[in-house]
Parts: C-alpha cells; sequence; structure tokens
C-alpha cells in the first residue's frame, strides 16, 4: 500500500507544481486586483498540498513521530511569514513572497529526505533569518542615508574577503567560510549584497569614464581576491553582475564586450595558472573519463538526473545519496531524480519569474541608486541559479555554489533572505513613488482647473 501511495504521490507532485508554475506566470497578465488575489491564495493552497502530500510519505517511509512535529513547525513558519509579511507590508509583492515561500518549501522536503538532522538545523537558521528579513523593507525605506555609503560597502567587503583569504581553511580545495564562536559563516554571501550596493552607489553618482575606470578597478580587486581564495563561483557572480549593473547604468555595449573579452582572457589564463581550474574544465569535459577521481561527483549527478527521466522516481525511490554533497551543489540533481524533469523544469520557471519580477521592479524605480540595488539583486540572483542547475547538468563546469533558499547551507540561506527582503523593501518604494506622482499629478490638475476658472481679480470667469 505504501507503494502504491508512493507511486501516485509522484504524479500528483508534478500536477501541483505545474499548477503552480502556471499561476506564477498568469499573475504577470491579471491586471484587476480582486483576480490576482484570488490567484495567489491558489498558490498558497497548492504549495501546502505539495508540502502535505511529501510529508505523508516521509511519514510512511520514516515512521518517526518526530517528523510529525517537524511538519507542523514548517506549517506554522509558512503561515507566519505570509501572514507578517502582508499585515506589516500591504504593498509587497505578494507574488515574490509566494514564491519565496515554495523554494523553501522544495527545499526543506528534498533536505528532509536527505537528512532529517541536517534539515532541523536549517530550519533554525531560516526562523532566525526571516525574523531579520522582516525588519529589512522598513530600514529600506526610511534610511535614505544607504546611497552615500558606496565606499564604505566596498571598504567593508574588501576586508571581508580579505579576512577568508588569509584566515579560512580549505574546504574542497577552496577557502570558503570562518568559525566564529562555534558558528562557521561563508562572508562571500553577505559580500554579495554589500558588493551590489557599492557598485549601486557608484554607478549612480556618476557613469562618466574616470568613475568607471575606479568601480571596475575595485570590483576587480573582489574578484581577484575571491579567485585567489580559489572561490570561483563566487569570482564569477561577481564579475557577470558587475558587468551587466555597468551596462545598464551606463548603456554603452562598448562596457559590455571589452568585459566579455576581458573575462575570457582571465578565464584562459586562470586555466594555464591554476591548477584547480584546469581539473574543473577536465571534469567538465569527461566526468566519466575521471570517474575515480574528481569526475564521480558530476557523473552521479548525470546518472540521477538520467534516472529520474521526466517523472522521476518517486521519494525515497532514487539514490540521491550517492552524489557527494548532494545536499549543497548537486541538489537540483536529487530533485531531478525523484521528483522528475517535469517537477524540476517548473522550478526553474519559478526561478526566473522571480528574476524577471526583480528587473521588472529595477526598471519602474525613479532613483538610480534604487534600481541599480535591484537590478543587481536580480543578476547575482539569476546568475547564481544558472551556475548551480548549468553545473549539475554539465551544461558548464562545476563552480561549487548553491541553489538558493533550497540547498543547504545557513549563510547563502541568510544571505538570500535578505537579498529578497531588500526587493520587497524596493518594492514598496515603487509604490510609494507611483503613489507621490499620482498625488502630484491630482494637484496640478486641481491647480490648472482653478487657475482656469478664475480671473486675475480673483472672481470667476462669467
Amino acid at each position: 500500500m505504501t507503494r502504491l501511495i508512493i507511486e501516485i504521490s509522484r504524479y500528483v507532485l508534478i500536477a501541483l507544481m505545474v499548477i503552480y508554475t502556471l499561476q506564477c506566470y498568469l499573475a504577470f497578465f491579471r491586471k484587476d486586483e480582486d483576480a490576482r488575489e484570488f490567484l495567489f491564495l491558489r498558490q498558497n493552497v497548492v504549495m501546502f498540498c505539495i508540502h502535505f502530500v511529501a510529508f505523508m510519505v516521509f511519514y510512511l517511509k520514516m515512521e518517526r513521530p518526530m517528523l510529525l512535529y517537524f511538519y507542523g513547525a514548517q506549517v506554522l513558519y509558512l503561515l507566519a511569514t505570509l501572514v507578517f509579511f502582508r499585515n506589516l507590508y500591504p504593498r509587497a509583492s505578494k507574488l515574490i513572497i509566494n514564491n519565496m515561500c515554495m523554494l523553501i518549501t522544495v527545499g526543506f522536503i528534498m533536505l528532509t529526505r536527505l537528512s532529517y538532522d541536517q534539515a532541523t538545523k536549517q530550519f533554525m537558521i531560516l526562523v532566525a533569518g526571516t525574523v531579520i528579513a522582516l525588519i529589512i523593507p522598513v530600514i529600506i525605506r526610511k534610511m535614505r542615508i544607504l546611497t552615500k555609503w558606496a565606499w564604505v560597502y566596498a571598504i567593508l567587503g574588501i576586508g571581508l574577503l580579505g579576512v577568508v583569504a588569509v584566515m579560512a581553511r580549505s574546504t574542497y580545495g577552496a577557502k570558503l567560510s570562518l568559525t566564529v564562536g562555534g558558528i562557521t559563516l561563508q562572508p562571500s554571501e553577505f559580500v554579495k549584497i554589500l558588493f551590489v550596493f557599492f557598485v549601486a552607489g557608484m554607478l549612480a553618482k556618476s557613469v562618466a569614464f574616470k568613475n568607471v575606470v575606479v568601480t571596475t578597478a575595485l570590483a576587480a580587486v573582489h574578484v581577484l581576491i575571491l579567485v585567489i581564495s580559489t572561490d570561483l563561483g563566487s569570482a564569477l557572480i561577481f564579475f557577470v553582475t558587475y558587468l551587466m549593473m555597468l551596462y545598464v547604468a551606463t548603456k554603452d555595449s562598448r562596457y559590455l564586450l571589452a568585459g566579455f573579452a576581458a573575462g575570457a582572457l582571465a578565464a584562459v589564463a586562470a586555466y594555464f595558472l591554476f591548477s584547480h581550474v584546469r581539473v574543473r574544465v577536465e571534469i567538465w569535459q569527461d566526468p566519466f573519463q575521471e570517474y575515480e577521481g574528481g569526475g564521480y561527483q558530476v557523473a552521479q549527478a548525470l546518472f540521477a538526473i538520467g534516472a529520474g527521466g521526466w517523472l522521476g522516481t518517486g521519494l525515497f525511490q532514487g539514490s540521491p545519496g550517492a552524489i557527494p554533497i548532494v545536499d549543497q551543489d548537486f541538489m537540483f540533481a536529487a530533485i531531478a531524480e525523484e521528483l522528475g524533469g517535469v517537477f524540476s523544469i517548473c522550478l526553474i520557471l519559478v526561478c526566473m519569474s522571480c528574476f524577471i519580477m526583480f528587473v521588472n521592479i529595477a526598471m519602474k524605480l525613479e532613483k538610480d541608486f534604487y534600481r541599480n540595488v535591484a537590478f543587481g539583486l536580480g543578476c547575482m540572483y539569476g546568475v547564481q541559479v544558472f551556475l548551480t542547475v548549468g553545473g549539475a547538468m554539465k551544461m558548464i563546469p562545476m563552480t561549487g555554489v548553491t541553489l538558493p533558499l533550497i540547498s543547504t547551507g545557513g549563510s547563502s540561506l541568510l544571505s538570500t533572505l535578505i537579498s529578497f527582503a531588500i526587493i520587497q523593501g524596493l518594492y514598496i518604494l515603487r509604490n510609494d513613488e507611483e503613489e507621490e506622482l499620482e498625488e502630484e499629478e491630482y494637484y496640478d490638475e486641481e491647480e490648472e482647473y482653478y487657475d482656469g476658472r478664475y480671473s486675475d481679480s480673483g472672481y470667476p470667469y462669467r
């Protein structure tokens, strides 16, 4: 009976995920507010159904009473997050809130499947991070001084990366994290946000050639330190994000072409200068030739994706544990194996809808600084998703970055929650700006009406 329920559940999960994904894109076309509200409500119902079906399977397979408590805690968290965000910030984007909760739900489904203990630890970090995230929109709206601290962001970012490069221990060939008071942090995850704020502030001041040169030099220092630390994934994210922010701010395609040319030359140079880069490229070219060595991880990920096919093997019917550190770099492969290709494509589309929303918010903001920040955070998110998914599918060399809100990793989870909260704050600012413009237009119309109705003497025209 359990086997039958698991078999049925994989089709139910796929169907529900397809429905949720369609709602994401229908939201872009619905203009009526009541229709949009009903659509977002349907998304919430579908999300809780996905969550329930998955944990029902977990309980049938694991038969651990603690799973019921863990499931209840997650339900309470999701309800509280939806209620608090919508009541504290009525003007916040409900689609972004829903997508954030949906990605968190998928993440905890897979984390619970892979390691219950790891999932509970991640949940504690999630709760703390969400409390912080609830405060962020207020800070974005009220602290207008944030626009003036570009050099502070640069100094802090370079300083933190420098400390990691000097003091951090090497993990899987890269210097990534620091342990302070028993707590392990990956500073580069938080420097991503500082980096975006730095670039946004500098380009908002001026897009003159001299300022662009200074900004580029400081951005290059960030990237160089990451390369020295062999954190190639983060280095690539920083580089692409800066290049796109520069292009959008200046609207000069020459910077884009020059950036790509410099990036290509740097990649070739890195291949010959750094042995770990050559290893990654060789594994990408033929992971099966290096199966007994570094190619084992990529090969197992490809096996998992192939085994899952379009409809997946079903929860607990695959072998995602055969992939080393599957809960971090290769979470997408685990999802593709047990939940299937259709589910995985829908997940990518949900991530894309988040990116589209980020860019849409950016394009509608009036102030250059806030527009640059929104676009930069969108690029950071989009590039990270692409690198993770592309690496797992062997589209590109593996870069060692996590799938935001889904993979394990406390620093990645916290920084992503903060990024989403910043976007919400900017969305609220956009709505504030639109309201101010509407008020100005109203008063202008009123003024024109009365100016036309009364003569210079103050008496109405007859």
